[in-house]
């Protein structure tokens, strides 16, 4: 038997994290997805999948995302059952996730929990240190300004 389902979308809100009686963590989220065809009205349809993740992951997904993250979801289809108040058995059908991708950056106008902005990446060269603190830019060459030329001879090569 094969229970896999790859899906990805947009988070519809904030994931909730929450925590069990013995301390292990949980997060319950929903994705949009949109269908690739349209409807007879020429108009996209999105169904919203309800998906939950647990331990670790469920933490990461917690701190790095937010409404509008766009991420895939590989995992299962579950469906579980419960009571309610009223004494009818309600049955709840969702993905549990085994792998979450974030499939977007951070956006650079966000400050990180480490004090600094934007997309950056600490550098280990004192020459680069001065008003970025040490951090520079991703995108930015970093042997762009170094004039030295590199001597690698074919037997230094491994193929």
């Amino acid at each position: 038997m094969i229970n896999t389902i790859t899906i990805i979308g947009r988070l519809v809100r904030n994931p909730e994290l929450r925590y069990t009686g013995s301390g292990t963590a949980v997060a319950s989220f929903t994705v949009a997805v949109e269908r690739p065809f349209t409807n007879a009205q020429g108009e996209r349809e999105t169904d919203f999948v309800s998906c939950v993740v647990w331990k670790k992951p469920a933490e990461n997904l917690a701190n790095f995302t937010r409404k509008g993250s766009l991420i895939a979801v590989a995992g299962r289809i579950q469906t579980r059952n419960y009571t309610n108040n009223e004494g009818r058995k309600v049955y709840i059908t969702e993905v549990v996730a085994e792998n979450i991708q974030y499939l977007e950056p951070k956006k650079a106008d966000e400050s990180r929990s480490d004090g600094s902005e934007g997309n950056y990446s600490r550098s280990n060269q004192n020459s680069s240190q001065g008003q970025n603190n040490g951090y520079q830019k991703q995108d930015e060459d970093p042997f762009e300004s170094n004039n030295d030329s590199i001597d690698i001879s074919d037997e230094d090569l491994p193929f």
